[in-house]
């Protein structure tokens, strides 16, 4: 069974620094691209940040460059979204999902884990 699993959310203080790991199972984790999304309530979900499968590249939206870093570690089927500067506006639900292919926020994904609440305080 395909799964994703997130982990490390919680509370943080305005300015300071979370990191999101999400672990795969159950497909050919190098054969996918594995995004960052979020949801804060009321708002739509989100591309975050997305690693390709085959050449390493990695894809950023806006607010998170120079901020947010995610890496791939496939020898253990694991992504990590380090987030550093947190502001209030990055609270949200974040998730993982994974797509066949390279990566972009605009595609449907495959798989998807269950969330992990980021609560940043100001």
């Amino acid at each position: 069974e395909e799964q994703l699993v997130e982990s490390g959310g919680g509370l943080v203080q305005a300015g300071g620094s979370l990191r999101l790991s999400c672990a795969a199972s159950g497909f050919s984790f190098d054969e996918f691209a594995i995004g960052w999304f979020r949801q804060a309530p009321g708002k739509e979900r989100e591309g975050v940040a997305c690693t390709s499968a085959h050449d390493g590249s990695k894809i950023y939206e806006d607010f998170a460059k120079g901020r947010f870093t995610i890496s791939r570690d496939s020898p253990k089927n694991m992504v990590y979204l380090q987030m550093n500067s947190l502001e209030p506006e990055d609270t949200a639900v974040y998730y993982c999902a994974a797509v066949g292919g390279v990566c972009s926020f605009y595609v449907d994904y495959d798989y998807w884990g269950q969330g992990t609440q980021v609560t940043v305080s100001s």
